[in-house]
């Protein structure tokens, strides 16, 4: 088993480079297989979750290769299953894009039913809504895989609209119209960072892609794709998270590879609570010892609100601000798993249905902790950075599915925090 050992209580200060978007990532190379030539993708992070994916398309006969810790070249050519029900991937949740870029390219589909961070029932009904109206059958077979199958006369373009604002359903049809007949509208279509990414690399491949980043996208499909060179765009959530550690701590740090513009949500909440921010073309200065920072309210929104991706980060934030803070939750349901874990460390939190409320100002301090997901897991890190003391933090699995080289990271920040191998009584620490 691993585990982060964190010892907290000293406010960070240096320089952190920003890895690619996790959530771009993640449906950007599956699209790869609406290709027919290699491409190369830059700006890749790697994480455990890049992995994954990779993994699954070798298993499909794709060749994909680490040109470098960043760059991945993969070649679709040789894929010679539209079936991917593996392990590997039941163990990821943005594994359901591997069924829109299928049955894009070979107009059939057959995949197990995801996996990943377990905070509630995230539903793909949308997606196979979207993929119903292209003109595929779908079915659950044996309550684990997902089939979808079109005639002989293909995907073709529709209207859809989706019942919710949904950033999963809007890039898989996405990727599904791409290669459909004809012209498809998404109306009621997610605007998140990552869509304009998937749209701007699809186009990018030839695609005919236009209105990604607004409400309405349409998509008129394309009967080939080539191969190019691209780099995606920087995670604005990890950026977010070493903003919140910063604050928590009351340090000052510089963050670079950054597009200021897709933080604008989560600084103005920082301005908001005192925290002065310089911003520059690719990254800015966070500077949390200027003033006592002050207590916000935050309500968690498809983009451009506040992330719900941020929002246990900022929660954990918001315990060391003294007063009374409030905490919306208005995208997934069940994400306040983690609030027992920073309640085990003193914080004294209480949940009302979609309300976490906030008494802040007491410390926290040091107990074992664990991650119950991704986002929740670096709220453990930016609560553990606060404690003078030594907290371990368990489950960390979740953590490196999104976060690159977190412990290093964090360490050129000055924070004292290693990752250790641990068997009965006797741990070792492990080093990159």
């Amino acid at each position: 088993m691993e585990k982060f050992v964190v010892n907290g209580g000293k406010p960070l200060n240096g320089e952190v480079k920003i890895s690619g978007a996790k959530n771009a990532a993640v449906a950007i190379i599956p699209a790869v297989i609406l290709c027919d030539e290699p491409c190369q993708i830059e700006n890749i992070p790697n994480i455990s979750d890049v992995t994954l994916i990779s993994k699954i398309l070798q298993q499909m006969g794709a060749k994909v290769k680490r040109i470098n810790k960043s760059t991945l070249y993969i070649d679709p050519t040789h894929i010679h299953s539209s079936s991917a029900t593996s392990e590997l991937v039941m163990g990821m949740r943005a594994s359901y894009y591997l069924l829109g870029a299928l049955l894009g390219k070979y107009g059939n589909a057959r995949v197990a039913l995801p996996g990943g961070c377990n905070f509630g029932v995230r539903p793909i009904d949308q997606h196979l809504k979207g993929f119903e109206a292209l003109g595929a059958e779908t079915r659950l077979v044996d309550g684990a895989i997902i089939e979808a199958t079109c005639g002989e006369e293909g995907l073709v373009g529709t209207h859809i609209y989706l019942d919710v604002v949904s950033v999963g359903a809007t890039m898989n049809i996405m990727l599904a119209a791409s290669r459909a007949k004809g012209l498809t509208v998404i109306e009621n279509a997610a605007k998140e960072p990552h869509i304009v990414d998937l749209a701007n690399f699809l186009n990018s491949m030839g695609a005919d892609v236009r209105g990604a980043g607004t409400d309405v996208i349409k998509i008129r499909g394309v009967s080939a794709m080539h191969g190019i060179t691209y780099s995606i765009i920087p995670d604005q959530i990890e950026a977010g998270t070493y903003m919140c550690a910063a604050a928590a701590t009351r340090g000052k740090i510089t963050i670079t590879n950054i597009t200021p513009k897709h933080l604008e949500s989560i600084s103005a909440k920082f301005r908001e609570m005192g925290v002065k921010i310089t911003e520059y073309d690719e990254a800015l200065i966070f500077d949390a010892t200027v003033k006592p920072l002050k207590r916000v309210n935050i309500k968690t929104m498809p983009h451009p609100g506040f992330p719900t991706d941020c929002q246990p980060q900022f929660t954990a934030l918001l315990v060391s601000v003294p007063g009374t803070s409030i905490v919306n939750e208005n995208v997934w349901d069940n994400r306040y798993q983690y609030i027992s874990e920073l309640m085990r460390m003193g914080a004294h939190i209480s949940v009302e249905g979609r309300l976490a409320i906030i008494e802040g100002g007491t410390p926290l301090t040091a107990a074992p902790v664990r991650a119950t997901d991704l986002r929740a897991g670096a709220a453990m890190i930016v609560a553990a950075l606060q404690v003078k003391g030594t907290t371990e933090i368990s489950s960390i699995q979740y953590i490196e599915r999104g976060y690159e080289d977190v412990v290093e990271k964090f360490r050129a920040l000055g924070a004292d925090i290693k990752k250790v191998y641990y068997s009965g009584d006797s741990e070792e620490e492990l080093r990159a």
